[in-house]
């Protein structure tokens, strides 16, 4: 070799090794901070623990919990919070497997959620040939999400990310599977070449008008109601069109019943409230008018004995056609997204619009003054052992005093009395457990919302639903978050009374350690622990923890004989027909 072609060799060695290069992991990262995700919730392990790292040195906040299933709850109640997807980051197999409950959770309740797991080299997992942590992560995870892609090259990486943001918030959001090999984080490729194969995602959830012919059909039908209903669901309160619908509603007089997150899209005490009066507008409406929810089993599929023996007519406002007609016949289905749903009935309806015969308002309101005027007594009293209304009448007005805190509520008594006692007056401050009525995500999504939200956080716990995700509250310690737990503790599932059918020592299938004391468990990590038996002391213990935004459990003793099984819903299980013998 000459002189000169050695010496030219030696140079572009030395500008190779001069180019600036990336890799897998450091593209993942910048895709994400490119369309303004900048916190990650997840477990870290292998595949992932780098990453988790690395994120955290790019400026991410990178929240790690102790279990999958309770960061994925986190990123789903952050993407209905944000209408951003919450990202949620796990190892394989085991770890994906967690975090899939979670994934389906959020598709359900059409909150936008990424759940991003490394996994084996798919060589391997397509072969068999045992890896470890083996799994076809992608095959397993489609039926449970909107939509699952894999990513398998350094260049498609930014394409990937922007195609699950896409998929996960735009039409009807939900949740989006990305796997990612754990060979995908090491690729390396010029930095160059890297930073413009990334994608920021343009207009990720376009609005989808309503069709012009649609809305006059849903105002005739409306116009011809003698006993007109509108119920607002979740998906109403996620849509953030909060000053059009309460527009909707005082301009058109209708009374409304929100469904439990919706609560606080207009204060629970709005004159047009049905909240109390619920069974007599549900039985009695001839025209209900459906902002964001759905004619599932929470509203018992549209009929049957709760909604009366009169026909009535449905009006629908949904982004996915499909769930027109799902259970009932809708009379005017209205197709788009809900802010210029509710814009445009607002335009149609113009400055004269007639508000509903007076007998069906005062009805509703004479109704609901006589059921708050027949409860008010059982929330003022301060009986030891507390029993469900005492305590939540002393939350309810912490709750009223402290209209920015969020309210995160789970249990079978504890959240059906909850949502029924507890008054809300902003919107998207009660988070509870959605469509599913799943058990277990309080501490993730109380997590979530001071995380995302920067307000303090009452969480509101059965103490059965709290054994689901309890561990999480050393995270709370770990990152001094000023969230609240109150355990309402019954000893017990439903009940702490239940005794074993046999006679034997074990001890019945619902019943729990009698006294056990939770707030032990926050005091080893570090946060504050009390103990509570009457409304009195509950009232105290939670203002003092609101106040200091220190992370506090309260252990609130309620009569283990107060609860009733599975709250309102003990129809739904099975009854056996065979006589023991």
């Amino acid at each position: 070799m000459s002189a000169v072609a050695k010496s030219t060799d030696t140079g572009v060695a030395e500008a190779d090794a001069q180019q600036a290069l990336t890799d897998g992991f450091h593209l993942v990262i910048d895709a994400l901070k490119l369309n303004d995700i900048t916190t990650i919730y997840g477990v870290p392990g292998i595949p992932i623990t780098d990453f988790g790292r690395m994120a955290q040195a790019e400026g991410m906040r990178v929240i790690s919990f102790r279990h999958e299933q309770n960061a994925g709850n986190a990123a789903a109640i952050a993407g209905y919070l944000t209408q951003k997807p919450g990202i949620c980051l796990t190892v394989s197999a085991p770890g994906f497997l967690n975090g899939l409950t979670a994934l389906a959770h959020a598709t359900t309740n059409c909150w936008p959620m990424i759940l991003m797991s490394g996994s084996s080299e798919r060589e391997i997992v397509d072969l068999q040939q045992g890896d470890y942590e083996e799994m076809d992560q992608l095959a397993i995870a489609k039926p449970l999400c909107k939509a699952a892609y894999r990513i398998l090259h350094a260049e498609d990486i930014g394409i990937g990310i922007a195609r699950a943001i896409r998929a996960a918030v735009s039409g009807r959001p939900g949740g989006v599977y990305l796997d990612l090999p754990a060979k995908l984080f090491g690729q390396v490729m010029d930095a160059a070449a890297g930073a413009k194969s990334l994608v920021k995602v343009i207009d990720p959830a376009p609005k989808q008008l309503p069709a012009p012919d649609a809305v006059a059909r849903a105002l005739d039908v409306i116009k011809g109601a003698k006993r007109p209903l509108i119920i607002l669901g979740k998906g109403a309160s996620y849509a953030q069109a909060d000053d059009e619908i309460r527009a909707l509603v005082e301009n058109s007089g209708i009374p409304y019943l929100p469904m439990s997150m919706a609560k606080g899209l207009l204060p629970d005490n709005h004159p047009q409230s049905a909240g109390a009066a619920r069974s007599l507008v549900l039985k009695e409406a001839d025209v209900v008018v459906m902002i964001g929810a759905r004619l599932n089993w929470l509203l018992s599929h549209g009929k049957g004995k709760q909604w009366g023996s009169e026909p009535k007519k449905f009006v629908q406002i949904d982004i996915e056609p499909k769930e027109m007609d799902s259970n009932v016949e809708i009379a005017a289905p209205l197709v788009g997204d809900i802010g210029s749903c509710v814009s445009a009935l607002l335009d149609g309806m113009g400055g004269n619009w007639q508000a509903p015969p007076a007998d069906w308002t005062d009805t509703i309101k004479a109704k609901v003054e006589a059921n708050v005027a027949k409860m008010a007594p059982r929330l003022m009293n301060n009986n030891s052992p507390m029993d469900f209304h005492g305590a939540l009448g002393a939350l309810k007005t912490i709750i009223k005093e402290r209209p920015d805190a969020i309210l995160v509520n789970e249990g079978a008594n504890t959240l059906d009395f909850a949502r029924s006692i507890i008054d809300m007056y902003k919107p998207r401050k009660r988070l509870d457990v959605g469509t599913w009525g799943v058990m277990g995500i309080g501490m993730g999504t109380a997590i979530a919302a001071a995380v995302e939200t920067g307000q303090p956080v009452l969480a509101v716990e059965g103490d059965s639903a709290f054994g689901f995700s309890g561990m999480e509250v050393e995270t709370i310690c770990r990152y001094d978050l000023p969230v609240c737990i109150v355990i309402f503790n019954n000893n017990g599932i439903y009940r702490g009374t239940d005794v074993n059918p046999t006679g034997g020592s074990d001890a019945a299938t619902t019943v729990f350690v009698k006294g056990a004391r939770y707030d032990k468990m926050m005091e080893a990590f570090g946060g504050v622990g009390v103990h509570a038996t009457t409304p009195d002391e509950l009232r105290r213990a939670v203002n003092e923890a609101m106040d200091s935004g220190k992370p506090t459990l309260i252990n609130a003793v309620i009569d283990e004989q107060a609860g009733t099984e599975s709250g309102r819903i003990g129809n739904l299980n099975p009854q056996s027909v065979v006589a023991k013998k």
